[in-house]
């Protein structure tokens, strides 16, 4: 009788092994939103395209996507850029990271912005509520009038 309790419980736990290699679940990643086209609030003079930017618009790791807009007059070109963000705060967030990346940033009081250079690029920037918008390439002057135009229409 042992001889066969043995025998069941032998048979039992043969039947039971433990696989050297347990399967690893991997996670999906996250699907990223893409930008929502907001095409419509860049102004359209003189304006070349507008393109969408899935994330890190400039190339900036701390940029997440947004609309692009490319502008020519006078054999120049400069850009508008616009990002939108879950809230005010996430947007005054993004644009003190992004001042930071500027040298001689100048606090720009009645837009709540900056103006400074990248490398050789002027670079203009403001928060208006849940968006981060700015202008690159162009000087102050010329920049604080788009931008105020650009800031009317979000």
């Amino acid at each position: 009788m042992r001889f066969c309790l043995w025998m069941a419980v032998f048979a039992l736990l043969s039947g039971c092994s433990v696989p050297s290699e347990q399967p690893v679940e991997t996670k999906a990643a996250k699907p990223a939103t893409r930008p929502s086209d907001e095409s419509h609030r860049f102004p359209s003079q003189d304006r070349v395209k507008v393109e969408i930017v899935d994330d890190h618009l400039l190339g900036k790791d701390f940029l997440p996507g947004g609309n692009l807009a490319e502008y020519a007059r006078g054999g120049k070109t400069h850009h508008l850029f616009l990002i939108e963000t879950g809230s005010p705060q996430a947007a005054a967030l993004l644009m003190n990271d992004h001042q930071k990346t500027l040298s001689n940033a100048k606090f720009i009081a009645h837009m709540g912005g900056y103006f400074g250079m990248e490398g050789e690029q002027p670079v203009y920037i403001f928060a208006k509520g849940k968006w981060l918008a700015g202008l690159v390439g162009l000087p102050q002057e010329e920049a604080d009038l788009v931008a105020r135009e650009f800031a009317a229409r979000l």
